[in-house]
């Protein structure tokens, strides 16, 4: 049974940074690719980050507004991806998915198992 969970958002102030942690299992990280995406209200569902399988190319892919502020990893070990995100703007207040099984990108129809979501707010 494949399933994903999300967690390490709370409330953090501007400029502060979070760890956003993705738990696995059901399957193996060596060949599936995975992605972050996030969802304001009012707002559609977007790519955050995306990292490819270890055993294609291990690359990693950012959306535009991260201008180098996020890192995408994993710990094989742990079944686990990590968002690392630092700088955080007001903007960047969402609920933060982790996705697995897509060919990676940021096209959400593109994957196939999704977690709850956990919650980030940037506010002073």
């Amino acid at each position: 049974q494949v399933q994903l969970v999300e967690s390490g958002g709370k409330l953090v102030q501007p400029g502060g940074s979070l760890r956003l942690s993705c738990t696995f299992s059901g399957f193996s990280l060596d060949i599936t690719d995975i992605g972050w995406f996030r969802q304001a209200p009012g707002k559609e569902r977007e790519g955050v980050s995306c990292i490819r399988n270890r055993s294609s190319d291990n690359k990693s892919f950012y959306g535009d507004f991260v201008r180098g502020r996020f890192t995408i990893s994993r710990d094989n070990d742990k079944n686990t991806v990590y968002l690392q995100m630092n700088s955080l703007e007001p903007e960047d207040t969402a609920v933060y998915y982790c996705a697995a099984r897509g060919p990676c990108g940021f096209y959400w129809g593109n994957y196939d198992y999704w977690g709850q979501g956990t919650q980030v707010t940037v506010s002073s």
